[in-house]
């Protein structure tokens, strides 16, 4: 492990903070980009059948929007956005469900509470509980609980990794152990050290070396069941976004357990997402895949 430890070494101050704090490489992304996923978003709930905010904790983001096909059999998507675990809002993300109901499949877009008014360390257990509250409730939601894939962006990417570690029988004996039946990690934090030595990033998430360690899929939360996962990331992202990613995938792919590495051409951390909701893409068809499979 001690070579994911000593990545810093290889930037500057400037340079690392470059690799990550991507919302600097992009000076459209608060008029343009975020502009554009709710005005798509808005028009998509309008033509969806949706039921919006429910409650699924007692946190004031603790709500959920399910995104119904139809068809209470069908597979489910559950999404978790990001942010850097300290900006963002489900709301913004209706527009990725879109293809996905069209395609025949459930969504379900999760909120939760951001940094700092909570750390990293709630926010995970926050997921959980939403996870736990669809599998619970997944009658009068009216999705099928037993073909459950999770997939999340960015800080999403890392919640979404955090899940496939989850211990769900520990958390409650009902719950099966492969609750989750796939995951797609895109662009995921799997390691959290370089974020808390990121000063522009680190203000608002407020990390400290501890929590980084054991909020790290890499070190403490390996996947705990062969469930298939793709890890995603965007051709034109950062060197660290690429690495974030490929570690992931070598130290957990194992001949039992397929964990596929999958860039989508040409993009960045935030179009690659404008290409995942185009359902003629190659991305949206790989995940496709994964869910109906």
């Amino acid at each position: 492990m001690s070579d994911f430890l000593t990545f810093h070494e290889k930037f500057t101050p400037e340079e690392f903070e470059a690799q990550y704090n991507l919302r600097e490489g992009r000076p459209d992304y608060e008029v343009t980009v975020i502009p554009d996923w709710m005005t798509r978003s808005e028009t998509a709930k309008a033509e969806m059948n949706c039921t919006l905010d429910i409650r699924y904790g007692e946190g004031e983001k603790q709500k959920l929007d399910v995104y119904s096909c139809g068809n209470p059999n069908a597979s489910t998507l559950l999404y978790i956005h990001g942010g850097y675990w300290q900006r963002g809002d489900k709301s913004i993300y209706g527009f990725l469900a879109k293809p996905f109901v069209d395609a025949g499949v459930n969504v379900v877009v999760v909120g939760y509470d951001l940094c700092p008014a909570v750390t990293i360390t709630q926010i995970t257990e926050e997921i959980r509980e939403a996870v736990t509250y669809v599998w619970f409730n997944s009658e009068p939601l009216g999705i099928n609980r037993d073909n459950i894939t999770v997939m999340g962006h960015s800080a999403g990417g890392h919640l979404t990794e955090m899940m496939m570690g989850t211990d769900w029988p520990a958390r409650n004996a009902s719950l099966p152990h492969d609750l989750v039946k796939a995951g797609i990690p895109i662009s995921p934090l799997s390691l959290l050290e370089p974020v808390r030595l990121t000063q522009g990033l680190n203000a608002g998430i407020r990390l400290d070396a501890e929590e980084a360690e054991a909020q790290s899929p890499m070190l403490n939360h390996p996947p705990l069941t062969d469930a298939p996962q793709m890890v995603v990331v965007g051709g034109a992202e950062t060197d660290e976004f690429h690495r974030q990613a490929q570690m992931y995938v070598d130290a957990f792919a194992t001949k039992t357990r397929k964990v596929d590495l999958y860039i989508v051409p040409e993009v960045d951390h935030f179009d690659e997402l404008n290409v995942l909701s185009d359902p003629s893409s190659e991305f949206f068809k790989r995940v496709m895949a994964i869910i109906t499979s």
